[in-house]
């Protein structure tokens, strides 16, 4: 955070996907205006921001993933908008052949990053599973290429891996919804607590803006967030965002925020997280 005359700078960043990008066109293009601040945008790989919060807590707005979020929770709190929930759906297992949700252990699955929300559903799901962290965007290569048999994948690889010759093991979102009647919350914005109250309320309004900007303006703000759209086309991209931005990306509702501090008092029971999870919430 930096200041200069009656301006302050508040850095914001998220990774590179099209339903992030979506959430903050508004803000990037200076569509929304906050008078008295600036905002700068950094766009990471959600692991590489998990892992900055957590040595350095480097941005006053940073996207992050739930399961990460106990490990951060000193300095952030959560933003009640601009999250992403699965709505009886969310990360996958696939795979090349076919295997059902037992065979899981008799195989390595690649993980996208042991901090990611996706990996505590799935050891939440089944702890005996072995993984092996390979960058989000390589897992669907790497099962084509033999090198595993098992990928738990997140972002736009949900829609594609079938055009990829891959086959469903378990829809995590589904089982999670079986189990708990709950959405499936993947990651949210974290803002820093030391920003005060007054800017931390007013830095959480100029994001719910954004959001809405774009829902208003889905034209737009799609075309914006196609640049973003890794191997979708604009159908496909219209669908993504659909999935992970709508009335829950503006507020999580009660049932929403109930489900964050289930999965990660789940995750706590059964020693995934170390640490107690103290969920709060900036409106």
């Amino acid at each position: 955070m930096a200041q200069s005359g009656d301006t302050r700078t508040i850095s914001i960043a998220h990774s590179p996907d099209s339903d992030d990008a979506f959430m903050f066109y508004g803000l990037a293009t200076n569509k929304i205006r906050v008078p008295g601040f600036r905002f700068t945008h950094t766009l990471c790989d959600i692991e590489t921001l998990n892992r900055r919060a957590i040595d350095e807590a480097f941005f006053d707005v940073t996207a992050v993933s739930f399961h990460a979020y106990p490990y951060i929770q000193d300095q952030y709190t959560l933003m009640s908008c601009g999250g992403s929930v699965g709505e009886g759906y969310g990360p996958m297992v696939v795979s090349s052949r076919p295997l059902t949700p037992e065979d899981l252990t008799k195989v390595k699955v690649a993980i996208p990053g042991t901090l990611t929300t996706a990996y505590l559903a799935l050891k939440i799901f089944n702890p005996d599973i072995e993984t092996e962290v390979v960058p989000f965007d390589q897992i669907i290569p790497e099962i084509q290429a033999g090198r595993f048999e098992a990928g738990l994948i997140i972002h736009e690889g949900q829609l594609t891996y079938a055009t990829s010759g891959l086959r469903k093991v378990i829809d995590l979102g589904v089982w999670w919804r079986e189990q708990t009647g709950l959405v499936l919350p993947l990651g949210g914005n974290a803002v820093r607590r030391s920003l005060g109250a007054e800017t931390l309320h007013t830095v959480t309004q100029a994001l719910r803006d954004s959001i809405q900007h774009g829902l208003d303006n889905r034209e737009q703000g799609l075309e914006y967030a196609m640049q973003f759209a890794r191997d979708l086309d604009a159908n496909l991209a219209n669908r993504f965002v659909s999935m992970y931005v709508n009335e829950r990306t503006l507020s999580y509702g009660a049932d929403g925020q109930e489900a964050i501090r289930k999965l990660l008092d789940l995750g706590h029971e059964k020693g995934i997280i170390p640490m107690a999870p103290k969920v709060d919430f900036v409106d």
